[in-house]
């Protein structure tokens, strides 16, 4: 059965009230180095010009789990499993301390990442996919999905020029997917496209073309955003008048 938006995927958080949310849910997905940063602060100055609330949040951000997932990373302590669990803690403390009140008070939340991008890194380092659906499975359905999407060598090119070098954890180096961090960073990042694109049609994403430049991918999103907004057209009646 086809979930509404702002209903949750399987099992609720316990003990949290998902009663009276008014706002909407908007997510900006896609691979590491892909834009969605960019496209999301854009995007939420356009928002509040057009006079709405706007809060935006992203994966590794919550009171509870942020400091701990970034102290780990800073070490490289992490194991498959512990990051999946962390992250997922991560999420949850978000979904019920900032994502949900902010629902309840009519704003626009925009997120940098979902569970999908938490559940396609845990499938990339071998994950079961339905034991990591379940366990992200308290999540509220969005009413957008926007799946920004490149190629990896896109992706690669991105940055070099950007950066000058590749993240560990980008290029999923606690797994040694290859010799160096390129290498690595290609087999890991085509690991996770893959599981993003597996999830595509199931979950509903809108799939954009990243490797566009950034003006005309936020022009893409202005748009189908502001569909969201549209109130809902009276019908016209078809046949005579009585």
């Amino acid at each position: 059965m086809q979930k509404k938006p702002l209903e949750y995927y399987s099992d609720p958080l316990p003990g949290v009230d998902y009663s009276e949310l008014h706002g909407k849910l908007i997510v900006i997905e896609g691979p590491d180095a892909v834009g969605r940063s960019t496209q999301i602060t854009r995007l939420r100055s356009w928002l509040e010009h057009e006079g709405h609330a706007v809060l935006v949040t992203g994966m590794s951000r919550s009171a509870l789990a942020g400091k701990g997932i970034q102290q780990a990373k800073e070490g490289n302590t992490f194991g498959p499993l512990t990051m999946t669990l962390f992250y997922a803690t991560d999420f949850a403390d978000r979904l019920e301390n900032e994502i949900i009140p902010a629902l309840r008070a009519g704003f626009v939340v925009l997120t940098d990442r979902y569970i999908f991008s938490l559940m396609a890194r845990a499938i990339a380092r071998g994950a079961d996919r339905d034991w990591i659906e379940k366990v992200a499975g308290f999540a509220l359905v969005p009413h957008a999905i926007y799946y920004l999407r490149a190629d990896v060598q896109d992706l690669v090119s991105r940055v070099v020029v950007g950066r000058g070098a590749f993240d560990y954890w980008e290029s999923g180096m606690d797994m040694r997917f290859g010799n160096d961090m390129y290498e690595s960073f290609v087999r890991y990042q085509t690991r996770i496209l893959r599981a993003l694109d597996n999830m595509a049609e199931r979950y509903g994403f809108r799939f954009i073309d990243a490797s566009r430049p950034p003006d005309v991918i936020f022009k893409d999103l202005q748009a189908s955003i502001s569909d969201l907004f549209e109130p809902a057209q009276p019908r016209i009646a078809s046949g005579p008048l009585l």
